[in-house]
């Protein structure tokens, strides 16, 4: 049980907003696949972070496109990977053909999912990369 402190209030923090619980399970979701084909490091979680500095103002401007937030953020991160990193996440489909990253459908919308373009597969849902076998 918690107690009031000296200004009434009970001393907990406030449950973050609609906004912030959109942004947080984007984070949450990228960070994940991010886990999941290894590639963490603290350059990348930085680049986590900006992606979802950025897509607060975007979603601020348009509170309709709440829904597209989590694709957006996966977007963004795999832009900035291909410059510090390279492809990612590489596609565990096609292991026969030259080595080539998934992208994110649809590119603006709800329920995104990484798909091989290459073959037309969809292989995970943004955010569970780890129950795919083979993904790098």
């Amino acid at each position: 049980m918690t107690t009031p402190d000296s200004s009434g209030t009970s001393g907990a923090a406030p449950e973050p907003g609609p906004l912030e619980q959109t942004l947080h399970a984007a984070r949450a979701r990228v960070l994940a696949d991010l886990g999941a084909s290894e590639v963490s490091d603290a350059r990348v979680v930085s680049l986590v972070e900006e992606a979802v500095t950025q897509r607060r103002w975007w979603v601020e401007q348009w509170p309709d496109g709440a829904e597209f937030v989590a694709g957006l953020v996966a977007q963004d991160v795999q832009d900035g990977l291909l410059e510090q990193h390279g492809r990612w996440p590489l596609c565990p489909v096609c292991t026969e053909d030259e080595p080539h990253a998934l992208a994110v459908e649809p590119e603006l919308g709800p329920d995104p999912h990484w798909v091989c373009t290459e073959a037309g597969v969809l292989v995970a849902p943004v955010g569970a990369l780890d129950s795919v076998p083979g993904i790098r």
